[in-house]
C-alpha cells in the first residue's frame, strides 16, 4: 500500500468521465461476483443508477464526478471488509438522503425497509461532527444505537471514512487536520474494535501523513532505504521455519510484512528510541491451512517448533487462542531472538483466523454459526446498549465511550470462575459495578487472587476478584478518579446526585423563603436566574451550595434587581477583559482574510493569545488556535497530545493559525539529553548552547546514575529551525545518546 499516491485530478471530457464511471462500477461487480444470487445484479444496477442520477450535478473537491466516491466506498465495503450485496447497495446510496433530493421513502419503495433503515443510520452519522459539542455527542449516541441494532451501518461508515482519508489531498489544510483528528480519535479505534486491523492501520498512517508530515516522510524514507536488507533478513529467518513445518506435515504459508509507520512512530515515542533501535520493524505471519477441530493443536505445534529454532522472550507471549478478543481476533503472538541478535515478532494463526483478522466482524459472522464465541460480540453490544440507556452528560459521553469500549480488554474471573470482560485500566471498583450496581455502591475493598487490595486497585488479565461490601458504605466524589467504565461512572454520579438532592432540600426551602421575602415568585425562571447569578451549573447545585452554607444569599438581595415578581441580573458595564501575561507566552496576532490568524502580523488589530503549556509551540511548528472558555485563544501544536481531542470534540472553536517570521521574540522550550556521565560533558553542552549558538539557557538540571546522565535544559529559541540546529549539534557531541524536545508540559 503506497500512501503517497495522489488522487487523480479529473480534467477528462464528459465522454471519458462516463467510461471511467462504468469501468469502476464493473470492477465493483467483479469483486461481488461470488456473492451474487438471482436478482442481485438488477438491484445493484438500480442502486447505481439512482445514486448516479441523484449525484449527477455534484463534484468532489478534486473535480471528479461525485458518483465515483460511493462506488469506491462500495468497493471497500465489499472487497476489504467482505460485506455482501445489501451492504453494497447501502454504500452506493449512503450520501443520497443527506445530499440530494432522494428521500428515505424513495429508497424504501425501491429496496425495502431493511436497506432504508441502514441508510437512515448512515445519514445520522453524517452529522456527527456538529458545530455544537453537545449535539455531536448526542449524534454519536445515535450512531452507537444504530451500531447495536445493525453493525453494518458502522462498517459502511468506516469504508466511507477510509475513502475520504485516501483522497484528502484536495482538501484545505484546516479540513485535513479536522478530519484526521476525528479519524485518530474515534474512527481508527472503532475499526480496531470491530477487528478491522488493516483499515485501522491505514487510517492511522494516513492521519499521521497530514498531522506529522515531516516524521511520516522520514520514517517512510528509512523504511524504503532498508527494504532490501529487511527482505534478505526475512527470507533468512523464515527458511528454516518453512522447511520444519513442511516436514511436520503442516500446510502453511509464511511471510513477513513491515510494521505500519504509525506503530513504528509510537514505539519510538513510547520507548524513547531511534528508528534504528526499534527491534521489531516487521512481523512474520505463519498461516496454517487446517481443519477447524485441529486449529488449536496445530497452532501450538507450530509455536513449539518455532521456539525450538529461535529462543522466545517469555513475557512477549500473547495467547488469543484460549481467550479470543471480543472482536473475534484469535492468534498466538510471540517474539523470538533471530539471527544477528534481532528480535522478531511471529504471529501464528489459521486461514479462518486470518480472514477474521483482516475482515473483522463481517468474517466473524460468516464463521460464527454453532460456535460459543459468537457471544463475544454480543456481550460487547449488550454493554454498549446498557451504557446508552444511562443518563450520561453528552459532553462526557464520547470520552467515556473511548475508555470503556474502544480500549483493549482484559478478562477477569468471579470467585465462581465466571469470566468478566473489562477495559484495560479497570479497577476493582469497576469490576464491582459490572457485577451489580448495588455491589458497586457498597464496595469497601476486594480480594484479588486471595490478597486484600483497595477498591482503586488496577486489575490485570487472569485476576480472580472477590468483592467485600458494607451496608454503611456510600459512593464518594473521589471514586470517579479511579473508575473508567461508563456503567460505574454513571451509577456513582447518580448516587452523588441523590445525596446532593437530599441535602439540597434544606437549601431549596431557604431560597424559597428568601425570594418570597423579597417579593419574587419561587418560579423555575427565577431559580434559573439565581443559578446563573451564582455561576452554577444547575438548580440542584444551587440548593446544595445554599444548604452547606457556601453561598451567602445577601448578595442576591443586594445585587439582583426585581422587575415585578421576576429577578433579573443587572447587565454589567463592558470592560476590557483582564489578560494574564506569562513569561515569553503572550504575543500579538492579527486577523487575516479566510479567518486565518497570522501570529506576529503587522495589523493594528491587536488580540492577545497564549501558547499552550502542554506542548509549548514555537515558530515553525504546525499549529492551530483554540478558543478556550475563560482563557481566550490558546495556540497548540497539531501533534500535541490534546490536539485530536480538541479538534474532534470542539471543531467549531478551532482557528486556523500560522506563524509569521519574527526574530525579535524568544520562546521558552526544552530538550532532554541522555548520555554517558563523562568528565566535562556538561561544559561541552553549555559551551555549545550558550557559547557557539548564543542561545539563552533558562534552567539546567542534571541527574547522573550508574554512569548515565539525564539532563533537562529549558532554553529560549526564536523558532523551530534554531531548535532543530541545536538538537542536531547536541547529538553529534561525543557520549550523547539521545536528544529530544519536550512534548510534555514544562515545569
Amino acid at each position: 500500500m503506497n500512501l503517497d499516491v495522489k488522487p487523480i485530478t479529473y480534467n477528462l471530457s464528459e465522454e471519458e468521465e462516463k467510461k471511467e464511471i462504468v469501468r469502476q462500477y464493473r470492477a465493483l461487480l467483479r469483486c461481488l461476483k461470488p456473492k451474487l444470487k438471482q436478482g442481485d445484479r438488477e438491484l445493484l444496477r438500480l442502486a447505481f443508477e439512482m445514486a448516479a442520477d441523484a449525484h449527477k450535478t455534484m463534484r468532489r473537491k478534486s473535480g471528479e464526478p461525485y458518483i465515483l466516491h460511493p462506488i469506491a466506498v462500495a468497493r471497500i465495503a465489499a472487497e476489504e471488509i467482505g460485506l455482501g450485496v445489501r451492504s453494497t447497495i447501502c454504500a452506493l446510496l449512503h450520501d443520497t438522503v443527506e445530499d440530494t433530493d432522494l428521500t428515505l421513502e424513495d429508497i424504501e419503495i425501491a429496496f425495502g425497509p431493511e436497506i432504508a433503515r441502514i441508510i437512515d443510520g448512515l445519514t445520522k452519522i453524517a452529522n456527527v461532527v456538529d458545530t455544537n459539542t453537545t449535539q455531536q455527542a448526542e449524534n454519536f449516541k445515535k450512531i452507537l444505537l444504530t451500531l447495536t441494532d445493525d453493525p453494518r451501518v458502522i462498517l459502511i461508515k468506516l469504508a466511507d471514512r477510509l475513502h475520504n482519508m485516501r483522497t484528502l489531498d484536495s482538501m484545505k489544510r484546516e479540513k485535513q487536520l479536522k478530519i484526521c483528528s476525528e479519524t485518530v480519535y474515534v474512527y481508527a479505534p472503532l475499526a480496531h474494535r470491530m477487528g478491522l486491523y488493516a483499515i485501522k492501520t491505514e487510517m492511522e498512517d494516513l492521519a499521521m501523513k497530514y498531522l506529522e508530515p515531516e516524521t511520516y516522510k522520514e520514517i517512510a524514507r528509512k523504511l524504503s532505504e532498508t527494504r532490501r536488507e529487511r527482505t534478505r533478513y526475512i527470507n533468512e529467518f523464515i527458511r528454516p521455519i518453512k522447511e520444519g513445518l513442511q516436514k511436520a506435515g503442516l500446510k502453511t504459508e509464511v511471510y513477513g510484512r513491515p510494521k505500519s509507520i504509525h506503530s513504528i512512530w509510537n514505539k519510538m515515542k513510547n520507548k524513547g528510541v531511534t528508528f534504528e533501535e526499534v527491534y521489531d520493524l516487521f512481523a512474520i505471519r505463519v498461516i496454517l491451512d487446517v481443519a477447524p477441530e485441529k486449529e488449536k493443536e496445530d497452532c501450538w505445534k507450530a509455536y513449539s517448533m518455532i521456539t525450538d529454532m529461535y529462543i522466545p522472550s517469555p513475557e512477549r507471549l500473547r495467547d488469543w487462542l484460549s481467550n479470543p478478543k471480543s472482536n473475534g481476533y484469535e492468534a498466538l503472538h510471540t517474539t523470538v531472538m533471530g539471527p544477528q541478535g534481532k528480535w522478531v515478532e511471529v504471529q501464528i494463526r489459521t486461514k479462518r483466523m486470518n480472514e477474521i483478522a483482516e475482515k473483522g466482524l463481517a468474517a466473524h459472522w460468516k464463521y460464527k454459526e454453532g460456535t460459543a464465541d459468537e457471544n463475544r460480540f454480543d456481550k460487547w453490544f449488550t454493554q454498549i446498549r446498557e451504557a446508552l440507556t444511562q443518563d450520561v452528560s453528552s459532553i462526557d459521553f464520547l470520552q467515556d465511550f473511548k475508555t470503556s469500549f474502544l480500549a483493549e480488554e482484559i478478562y477477569v474471573y468471579t470467585p465462581r470462575g465466571d469470566v468478566k470482560m473489562l477495559p484495560v485500566g479497570a479497577s476493582a471498583l469497576d469490576f464491582a459495578f459490572s457485577v451489580h450496581s448495588a455491589i458497586g455502591s457498597k464496595c469497601i475493598g476486594a480480594k484479588v487472587n486471595h490478597k486484600l487490595v483497595p477498591i482503586s486497585h488496577k486489575l490485570r488479565s487472569g485476576d480472580q476478584i472477590e468483592i467485600i461490601t458494607s451496608n454503611k458504605q456510600k459512593p464518594t466524589e473521589d471514586w470517579l478518579n479511579f473508575v473508567i467504565t461508563t456503567k460505574a461512572k454513571t451509577k456513582i454520579k447518580d448516587a452523588l446526585k441523590e445525596q446532593k438532592r437530599k441535602i439540597g432540600e434544606d437549601g431549596k426551602y431557604t431560597l424559597q423563603k428568601k425570594m418570597e421575602d423579597m417579593g419574587a415568585s419561587f418560579s423555575r425562571a427565577n431559580i434559573d436566574e439565581v443559578t446563573a447569578f451564582y455561576k452554577l451549573a444547575s438548580p440542584l447545585d444551587l440548593f446544595y451550595q445554599i444548604a452547606v452554607k457556601n453561598i451567602d444569599l445577601k448578595e442576591m438581595k443586594q445585587d439582583m434587581q426585581l422587575v415585578g415578581d421576576k429577578l433579573v441580573i443587572p447587565k454589567p458595564v463592558k470592560a476590557e477583559p483582564e489578560v494574564k501575561h506569562h513569561e515569553a507566552d503572550t504575543h500579538k496576532i492579527s486577523n487575516k482574510k479566510d479567518n486565518e490568524l497570522i501570529i506576529f502580523g503587522e495589523s493594528s488589530d491587536r488580540i492577545v493569545y497564549n501558547l499552550a503549556n502542554c506542548c509549548k509551540p514555537i515558530p515553525g511548528d504546525d499549529v492551530f488556535g483554540f478558543v478556550s472558555t475563560g482563557k481566550g485563544l490558546i495556540i497548540h501544536r497539531t501533534n500535541c497530545a490534546n490536539a485530536a481531542r480538541l479538534m474532534s470534540n470542539f471543531g467549531h472553536r478551532v482557528v486556523k493559525t500560522k506563524w509569521a517570521k519574527n526574530k525579535e521574540i524568544s520562546f521558552l522550550t526544552g530538550v532532554k539529553i541522555v548520555g554517558l556521565d563523562d568528565v566535562g560533558v556538561i561544559h561541552k553542552i553549555t559551551n555549545l548552547v550558550s557559547g557557539e549558538l548564543k542561545i539563552n539557557i533558562a534552567a539546567l538540571t542534571v541527574e547522573a546514575k550508574e554512569g548515565v546522565f539525564e539532563g533537562n535544559v529549558k532554553l529560549y529559541v526564536h523558532d523551530k529551525e534554531e531548535l532543530d540546529e541545536l538538537v542536531n549539534k547536541l547529538k553529534k557531541l561525543p557520549g550523547i545518546e539521545s536528544v529530544e524536545r519536550y512534548d510534555t508540559e514544562l515545569v
